[in-house]
C-alpha cells in the first residue's frame, strides 16, 4: 500500500472522471491520498473531493503564489476551517522566490500564520519552498523556538542539503516527488539517501512533475508507483519495504487520517 501525501485532485480531474482517477490510483497500489488546498476561496471544492472519495483526505491553506490576494495575517480562519474531520494538514504554505507571484512580505506573513495554525490545531504543516532556502529555514526555526513545536513536511523537496538538514534538525519530514527520478537530480538523490527512513514520505504533486517514464505528461496519483519503485531501488530497499515505511510515516505525521479498512 502506498500513500500519495500530496496531490491536487481538483486540478487532476473534472467531476466526471474523478472516480476513475482514484480507481486508477487504487489499482496501482495507492490506497490513500491527500488533496491539497492552495486557496481558501477554493477550499470548499477540495473538501468536497475528500468527502466524496473513500480514503482521500485534504488540507487547508494558501499557496505562496496566492499570498498577495488570499494570504492570511493571522491563523484564525485556517484554524476554523481545519476543524472539519476530513482536514489532516495545514497548507500548502511557504515561500516561492522563483516565480515571485506574490510580494515576499505577504508570503512571509501568510507563512507564519500557517505555522501558527499548525501549532494551534496540532495538524502538520505542509511547506512549499522554492529558491527561498535561507528564509524558509529561518522562519521555520523562529516560529518553532518562539511558539512551540509543530509537525511539518517539506513537500516536493527540491532544495539543497542545508534546508534538508535544517528541517531534519527540527524533527520534520521530507517528501520526494517524481523529480527524484529525473536524470539531472543527482544532488536530490544524494539528499534522499541521507534522510532517515523514519522521516521519508513520497508524493506526486499531481498534476505536476510526472516521474520517468511519464515525464512530460499530466501527472496523477497512479504514477506514484514509478517514484516508489525508483526510490526503493536507489535506497537499497524492496518496494514493499519502502511502501510499508512511507505509509507508516504518513499516518504517524498525519495522525488525523485513518488507514483504509482493507489495509
Amino acid at each position: 500500500m502506498l500513500v500519495d501525501s500530496h496531490c491536487h485532485l481538483d486540478m487532476v480531474a473534472t467531476r466526471d472522471d474523478l472516480d476513475e482517477v482514484v480507481a486508477r490510483a487504487n489499482r496501482a497500489g495507492v490506497a490513500t491520498m491527500v488533496t491539497i488546498s492552495t486557496t481558501l476561496s477554493g477550499f470548499a471544492d477540495v473538501l468536497a473531493i475528500a468527502k466524496r472519495c473513500e480514503d482521500v483526505w485534504c488540507s487547508v491553506g494558501v499557496h505562496p503564489h496566492e499570498a498577495g490576494s488570499e494570504g492570511q495575517s493571522a491563523p484564525d480562519r485556517v484554524v476554523e476551517l481545519a476543524a472539519d474531520p476530513f482536514v489532516v494538514g495545514i497548507g500548502e504554505s511557504g515561500l516561492d522566490y522563483y516565480y515571485d507571484k506574490s510580494p515576499r512580505p505577504a508570503q512571509e506573513e501568510s507563512f507564519r500564520a500557517h505555522i501558527r495554525a499548525a501549532q494551534q490545531t496540532g495538524l502538520p504543516l505542509i511547506v512549499h519552498s522554492r529558491d527561498a532556502e535561507e528564509d524558509t529555514a529561518r522562519i521555520l526555526r523562529e516560529e518553532y523556538e518562539g511558539g512551540g513545536p509543530y509537525g511539518c513536511v517539506m513537500h516536493c523537496f527540491s532544495s539543497g542539503r542545508e534546508l534538508a538538514e535544517a528541517a531534519l534538525d527540527l524533527g520534520f519530514y521530507i517528501s520526494f516527488s517524481g523529480i527524484v527520478t529525473f536524470k539531472k537530480s543527482d544532488e536530490l538523490r544524494d539528499i534522499a539517501s541521507m534522510v532517515p527512513r523514519e522521516r521519508l514520505l513520497i508524493e506526486t504533486d499531481a498534476p505536476y512533475l510526472a516521474p520517468v517514464p511519464k515525464r512530460g505528461k499530466p501527472n496523477e496519483p497512479a504514477y506514484l508507483s514509478y517514484t516508489a519503485d525508483f526510490l526503493a531501488e536507489h535506497l537499497g530497499m524492496s518496494r514493499e519495504e519502502l511502501a510499508e515505511t512511507t505509509t507508516a510515516n504518513f499516518f504517524r505525521l498525519f495522525n488525523r487520517a485513518r488507514p483504509p479498512q482493507s489495509a
